[in-house]
């Protein structure tokens, strides 16, 4: 991983740490998405683990989504292409179908 590659890694990391989300039928905790984070700052495919945990915070996408130090990571060209190889629609796409608790 490049020097630069490395700090925005970082960056996302403390970005995730800093806050934790809450919906009524899925804990919305975005460190669950860590595994995704090398398939997200690189073009290498998502891992079967990064898969299972966007099915897992797939109704927490869309206020990923809404929150201003996520929504970089999550309207990213490899986030898109992560949703799409691992089935996950994108929260961009599906504002009325995503919704908290579904």
């Amino acid at each position: 991983m490049k020097k630069g590659t490395s700090f925005v890694a970082i960056i996302f990391l403390v970005l995730f740490l800093s806050e934790l989300l809450v919906t009524e039928a899925v804990t919305c905790n975005v460190m669950e998405l860590i595994p995704c984070v090398t398939a997200i700052m690189t073009s290498q495919p998502p891992s079967t683990t990064c898969c299972a945990k966007l099915k897992e915070q797939k109704p927490c996408l869309l206020t990923y989504l809404m929150n201003p130090n996520y929504k970089p990571y999550v309207k990213s060209p490899n986030a898109k292409i992560i949703l799409k190889t691992c089935g996950v629609p994108d929260p961009d796409c599906c504002k009325g179908s995503i919704k908290k608790g579904s």
